[in-house]
């Protein structure tokens, strides 16, 4: 036996796998480790094959799909006879009646709360507490250190009181619409305290009152003289901080220091697309963090300006409400977990005939088996709900297994059913056109479904990869496939009783530094009918939770329930150019864009094990990259390669030329190893060139396969 493994049972278990659960994992539950890979053994041997058959089916679709492009190649497309054969495959099932979710034990924050959701890899344990805690963000310190607020100073680490005036400027306007005083404005008062329940506003002398007093809800500190106030709209908070002797308060009369806004009311910890986990080793990380997070004693040490820091969980926030009682507000953002989906297997733990663990399952009862202790001092879920998010299933089927899955960990972990809760990721193909049935299969566990625009991409061009050469990317989201995809997703959600009871989710902003922009357009996720969508960071958390009080997401979705549902039709308009004339400059054009951020992330995933990156693109303006935008990127490139738009020599070079752009923009990063310096001998440009010419072989054009190969042989070297 390999002297990395131990036998327990029919398994061979990874030293420092097994070490991590037995000794940490299940240290102060009531589970025995002999009890845990006892019921895991079993389990695992009856759940494999049936994901095998799954991902066979997969396969087996897309092979039809593939041939049945191929024999209808030259005549003119027409969707009923595309939609007859859909369903003669399987591809496409028929809907069953209607019905409610049945999801029971939902926390506020999934239910009543809507507001931004942040996505952070679980491997970084500081990203990880950063998330966990920004439920709770500064908006001076968003506004100032952001293009939304202009001047001279934007980018200096000198402090600008010109610019410090801007933002208090900002919040106070803002406010006023928010939140409005009766008969004055807030830019221009002298004080706050609290009087007979009700939150008094001075100015000149005078006593002003809330036109709505009831989005007063309490303060801390001495009523005549307070330390902070809390306020409320749309079910989100705001606390102002009144201390005249901070810094920031210098120039205002009120003495009010900071406006802190309650921003990322949940987190997806993710251990999926945005981490660099491949063997047993990565996978303790991810999960130790987990468990310290369930826990609730997950630290980090590290220097920051010279200064030794420490990071830890923040406590729940205490105040003093209106009736003089004691108030607290959860200092946390709710914490989902999100396992990998269906396909990878993982070198972790090896069956009795030798072959990987899936991956996925060996999340499901780990993850949970981490949560046992936050259900037991609730800390976290304040229902006693374990949430698990489960990315790229295909069809009802997959969905159902997802459910039995869940089902067998209950059973072996000793708890009751449907304690855990499924957040359904509506981003390939086959789901979204059969996205009633899915949820049905889940229907007792569902808490979220959510649109993923970039995988949804990338499996839409590769199940249609024989179909005929794809559009542009950039004109992808003005499709008529993209609209009912969208829009799918919120009709559905709203006919089967997600509203009030679940999340309707839209995707992440990946332009991290241009958050004027997303004040400007992110806002439209809201007006589609999502009551939470995706942000990349504290800082975006908290200015997206802007919209969340500018807008009433319960009330649009009211509106919603009676529109037009979304048209299967539109759903399978498959996106392809029909006579392309593109010039020689344009392909090149599209391609050195996919190539270079293609590039730009997968020399840091091999390399250095870094999951989800801020890649600058050729422009130079950096983006948040993750596996879901490499799909994309590699799929569109092999489908051009496919349909003779390009050629093999042409992409190679173009790759070379990238790759050169790519180091060059790395050169500050001491830990970077420049691809251009020797082609043949990089891992990386070997990695990311398998992923175009290879990927129209890649199962559903999933990235997975081929990184984890090319981490694993840089990981050996």
């Amino acid at each position: 036996m390999n002297k990395n493994y131990s036998k327990v049972n029919n398994l061979k278990v990874s030293n420092e796998l097994l070490k991590f659960v037995n000794d940490e994992l299940l240290k102060d539950t009531d589970i025995k480790p002999e009890s845990f890979w006892s019921g895991f053994d079993k389990a695992i041997h009856e759940l494999a094959p049936k994901n095998k058959e799954l991902i066979k089916f997969r396969e087996d679709l897309q092979k039809k799909i593939d041939d049945w492009h191929i024999k209808n190649k030259g005549n003119e497309f027409e969707i009923d006879k595309y939609k007859k054969f859909l369903k003669e495959i399987g591809y496409l099932i028929n809907e069953g009646p209607d019905f409610k979710i049945e999801t029971n034990n939902v926390d506020d924050e999934i239910a009543k709360i809507a507001g931004p959701q942040l996505v952070v890899p679980i491997m970084n344990a500081r990203y990880a507490l950063n998330a966990a805690n920004a439920r709770w963000v500064s908006l001076y310190d968003s506004l100032y250190g952001t293009n939304i607020i202009e001047s001279e100073e934007g980018g200096s680490e000198r402090y600008d009181p010109n610019r410090g005036q801007e933002v208090i400027k900002y919040v106070r306007e803002f406010f006023d619409k928010i939140i409005p005083i009766e008969g004055t404005s807030w830019k221009n008062i002298a004080g706050l305290k609290v009087k007979e329940k009700e939150l008094i506003i001075l100015k000149d002398d005078y006593e002003y009152k809330l036109k709505d007093p009831d989005k007063y809800i309490g303060h801390r500190g001495v009523a005549n003289k307070p330390e902070a106030i809390i306020l409320k709209n749309n079910n989100l908070h705001f606390e102002i901080i009144i201390n005249p002797r901070a810094f920031s308060a210098a120039h205002d009369i009120a003495g009010i220091s900071d406006v802190i806004a309650e921003s990322a009311i949940s987190t997806i910890c993710d251990n999926e697309d945005s981490v660099a986990a491949v063997d047993a080793e990565d996978k303790v990380v991810c999960y130790r963090n987990w468990l310290g997070l369930m826990k609730g004693n997950l630290k980090i040490q590290f220097e920051k300006n010279g200064k030794n820091l420490e990071r830890k969980l923040n406590p729940d926030r205490s105040y003093i409400s209106k009736d003089g009682k004691g108030l607290k507000l959860h200092g946390r953002s709710l914490l989902l977990i999100r396992n990998v989906g269906h396909l990878m297997t993982n070198p972790s733990i090896l069956l009795k005939d030798g072959s990987e663990v899936p991956e996925g399952i060996m999340d499901a009862f780990i993850t949970t088996a981490a949560a046992l202790h936050d259900l037991k001092k609730k800390r976290n879920s304040k229902t006693g709900s374990i949430y698990i998010v489960k990315p790229k299933m295909h069809g009802p089927d997959e969905c159902a297994f997802t459910n039995l899955i869940f089902t067998k960990v209950e059973e072996i972990l000793g708890l009751n059913k449907y304690v855990i809760k499924c957040g359904i990721m509506d981003e390939e193909r086959r789901t979204s056109a059969n996205l009633k049935e899915c949820i049905r299969a889940l229907k007792n566990r569902v808490f979220f479904i959510n649109t993923g625009f970039l995988d949804r991409t990338g499996d839409e061009m590769h199940t249609s990869m024989e179909a005929g050469p794809m559009i542009k990317k950039g004109d992808m989201k003005s499709s008529r496939w993209i609209g009912a995809y969208e829009n799918n997703n919120v009709d559905l959600g709203l006919k089967c009783g997600f509203s009030g009871k679940a999340q309707i989710g839209k995707g992440m902003w990946a332009a991290p530094d241009e958050m004027k922009k997303m004040l400007e357009e992110k806002i439209g996720h809201l007006k589609a009918g999502a009551n939470c969508a995706w942000v990349p960071s504290p800082t975006a958390a908290s200015l997206h939770a802007l919209h969340y009080h500018q807008e009433d997401v319960f009330d649009v979705q009211k509106k919603l329930v009676s529109r037009s549902p979304a048209k299967l039709d539109d759903l399978l308009t498959i996106p392809v150019a029909n006579r392309p004339n593109w010039s020689v400059d344009e392909i090149n054009s599209e391609i050195s864009n996919s190539a270079q951020t293609l590039l730009g992330y997968v020399v840091r995933w091999i390399d250095q094990g870094v999951g989800c990156s801020k890649v600058p693109d050729i422009s130079n303006t950096f983006l948040m990259e993750d596996r879901a935008t490499l799909r994309i990127s590699s799929q569109h490139i092999a489908n051009w390669l496919h349909h003779g738009i390009t050629t093999k020599i042409q992409v190679m070079e173009i790759m070379k030329q990238m790759a050169k752009i790519v180091d060059k923009q790395n050169e500050n990063d001491k830990k970077y190893v420049k691809m251009s310096d020797n082609f043949d001998d990089s891992i990386s440009f070997k990695a990311a060139c398998d992923l175009i010419f290879k990927g129209k072989e890649q199962p559903s054009g999933y990235t997975e396969p081929l990184l984890h190969f090319n981490r694993l042989q840089k990981k050996s070297t």
